[in-house]
């Protein structure tokens, strides 16, 4: 009797270090997926995060800007990174082990207003927008905004401009269309990048939500920002003249239009829409990167991520018009998936 307690005892001692065994290798399988970049597409991101539910995955996205995200990505501190420009040669070479980018949505800049007692339907020609942002025109009522919009009661008041503070692909997108529709914006000396000194009488702001917040609460202001945290503030934006000489208000169908007509090569897709052509095309349009590492030391690390991402390039595409973004054409989800099977996970 006593040999049978100790058989039961050693029976069930061993079971209950077996399933100890089993709790910590189901801790240990937990993974934990930590990213950090552009503000333009986080809020998609984020639903990808709550979304995509796979077992025991986290993800998180901090949304510092462009500029901070790839300083991170470089360091590796993060395991993923997003940008609105596509990683520069320089900074690529900085990346100890490469780096694989690969467009993972894309959206609309809109210049967003807040003009009392109007509501909506202001248009604005190329000349005059690029002019807005470099400082040549002031007053709302300049009589190149009035000669465009005229149904409209400009007030006679300063133009309050808002612009990013920050490092931001939102800043290098909507330079690098300002410095194509308008020679004097280099030569005038104002910069096309991620980080851009705008005019001194500029109210600053860090990141999309900052610039729309800002001109949500100043009466009289204009700013770039993404469509959709416009829209999610109630915000009038601006309809702009396109290559083609149409005013075209943000949409969906505007951006797929210019989104189009491109070369399809990852550092080529930036540049190909830059001034869209297409009538009815929206002028600013821009593709925002994902950056992973070539290769992970920890391998299920390396393969969740490669998952999480598959799942963003396919099922998570069909988030992004809900939350003001444009999902990517199918050409351009295969280049996607042509740079992840570069990503080693072993």
């Amino acid at each position: 009797m006593k040999k049978a307690r100790l058989g039961l005892l050693t029976l069930a001692v061993a079971t209950v270090l077996g399933l100890g065994s089993a709790f910590a290798e189901g801790e240990q399988k937990r993974i934990d997926l930590h990213g950090a970049g552009a503000t333009f597409p986080a809020p998609l991101y984020q639903k990808w995060a709550t979304a995509h539910g796979a077992p025991n995955v986290s993800v998180t996205y901090d949304a510092v800007g462009s500029g901070e995200g790839v300083k991170r990505f470089i360091g590796r501190s993060v395991d993923f990174a997003g940008s609105d420009e596509f990683l520069s040669e320089t900074d690529a070479a900085r990346v100890k082990g490469g780096a694989v980018i690969l467009p993972a949505t894309s959206g609309m800049i809109v210049l967003a207003y807040n003009i009392p007692g109007i509501s909506g339907g202001l248009r604005l020609p190329r000349d005059v927008y690029a002019g807005i942002f470099s400082g040549a025109i002031q007053r709302w009522d300049d009589p190149r905004i009035k000669l465009a919009n005229p149904e409209l009661q400009l007030p006679p008041r300063d133009i309050a401009l808002v612009a990013r503070f920050d490092s931001s692909g939102t800043n290098a997108a909507f330079t690098r269309h300002l410095s194509t529709i308008d020679p004097s914006w280099t030569q005038q000396g104002l910069g096309v990048g991620k980080l851009v000194e705008w005019p001194k009488r500029a109210m600053l702001a860090v990141g999309n939500q900052g610039v729309a917040s800002r001109i949500k609460m100043s009466d009289g202001s204009i700013g770039y920002v993404e469509y959709g945290f416009a829209k999610r503030l109630g915000l009038p934006m601006a309809a702009l003249e396109n290559k083609s000489g149409d005013f075209v208000s943000p949409s969906g169908d505007a951006a797929q239009l210019a989104l189009s007509a491109r070369d399809v090569e990852p550092g080529n897709l930036d540049q190909s829409v830059v001034d869209p052509s297409a009538a009815g095309a929206y002028p600013i349009v821009t593709y925002s990167w994902l950056m992973l590492y070539r290769s992970y030391s920890d391998p299920g690390k390396g393969k969740a991520l490669q998952d999480f991402v598959l799942w963003g390039l396919t099922e998570g595409q069909n988030y992004a018009p809900d939350l003001g973004y444009v999902p990517l054409s199918a050409d351009v989800v295969n280049l996607g998936r042509q740079a992840l099977g570069i990503v080693q996970t072993q």
